[in-house]
C-alpha cells in the first residue's frame, strides 16, 4: 500500500484543542483539523467548501510519529475587531477601523504554541478517497494556498518533503520516511542533532484499528496501546464545528547503549 509521508517542523506551532473562554491551548502534536487544512490549504480548497472538506476528513486516515516534541510557549494576546453587522462582512482590516470603528471591542485571550517541534504524519486513502496520494503529494510541492501549522502566525520552517512510500503498515512507512532521499543540503540539516535532537521517547499516534498500525507480534505488546479522544474531527469549516473521534497512542522508549 502507497502512503503519503511528510514532516511538519516549524520554530512555533499550534494544535487547537477545545477553546472554551479566553484560553486557546495547544495539542502536544497536529489534529485532525491541522493536517486536513493543511491538505486543503495545498488543494486550493476555499474554507466554504464544507463538502470538499468532509471529503478529506472522510476520505482518509492519519498517523503521526512525534519525533520531538518542543516546548511549550504561553502568549497573552490582545485583538481589536469589530462585531458583525447583521450580513455585512468587513473586506479589509481598514474597513475594520474606519467603517466598524463605532463597534470595536477588544479580545482578550492566552494562546499556546509548541516551538521548535517536529512530526512526521502518514497519510493513507480510503476507498472513497476524493484525490490520491500521488495528487496529494503534487498539491504539497505546489499549494495554491499558503500552508502554516495551526495558526497562520506559525509559518513553516523547513520544507515538508513529501514522499511516497510503499509499506504494509502506518508504523512502516513513518520509519521509512527518510530525508537522506532529498538534496544533500537538506541531509545537512537533518543530520545536525546539535539543533533538533530526537526526543528519547517516540510518540506515535493512529486512527483506525491495531491492524492499519502494526503486526502486534512485530512492534507491541496490545496492552501498551492507550486509546484517546480528541475533539478534532471537522464537521463544518464555515461554521467552526468538530466531532469528537477515538485515536490510538502508543510510546516507544528508544534503546541506549
Amino acid at each position: 500500500m502507497n502512503y503519503l509521508v511528510f514532516r511538519l517542523y516549524g520554530a512555533m506551532a499550534s494544535w487547537g484543542e477545545i477553546a472554551v473562554g479566553e484560553t486557546r491551548q495547544s495539542a502536544r502534536y497536529p489534529s485532525k483539523s491541522a493536517i486536513t487544512g493543511l491538505l486543503a490549504a495545498a488543494l486550493g480548497i476555499k474554507r466554504e467548501c464544507d463538502e470538499k472538506h468532509l471529503a478529506l476528513v472522510n476520505g482518509y486516515q492519519q498517523a503521526i510519529k512525534l519525533v520531538k516534541t518542543g516546548q511549550l510557549l504561553k502568549d497573552y494576546h490582545t485583538a481589536q475587531a469589530p462585531d458583525s453587522v447583521g450580513k455585512y462582512s468587513y473586506q479589509t482590516r481598514r474597513d475594520e477601523l474606519l467603517i466598524g470603528k463605532d463597534r470595536i471591542g477588544t479580545v482578550l485571550s492566552s494562546r499556546e504554541y509548541r516551538t521548535d517541534a517536529q512530526a512526521v504524519v502518514a497519510i493513507q486513502a480510503m476507498d472513497d478517497a476524493p484525490y490520491s496520494v500521488s495528487e496529494l503529494q503534487q498539491a504539497l510541492q505546489t499549494p495554491k494556498f499558503h500552508l502554516y501549522l495551526g495558526r497562520k502566525s506559525c509559518p513553516l520552517a523547513a520544507p515538508l518533503a513529501a514522499q511516497i512510500v510503499a509499506a504494509a503498515h502506518f508504523y512502516d512507512a513513518l520509519n521509512q520516511y527518510s530525508l537522506n532521499r532529498l538534496l544533500q543540503s537538506d541531509r545537512d540539516w537533518e543530520s545536525d542533532k546539535r539543533y533538533l535532537p530526537d526526543d528519547a521517547r517516540t510518540h506515535y499516534y493512529w486512527e483506525g484499528s491495531q491492524d492499519d498500525f502494526a503486526k502486534e507480534s512485530d512492534v507491541f505488546c496490545s496492552s501498551h496501546i492507550q486509546i484517546v479522544q480528541r475533539h478534532d474531527k471537522p464537521m463544518s469549516r464555515k461554521r467552526w464545528q468538530f466531532q469528537s473521534r477515538n485515536e490510538s497512542m502508543w510510546l516507544h522508549k528508544k534503546e541506549t547503549s
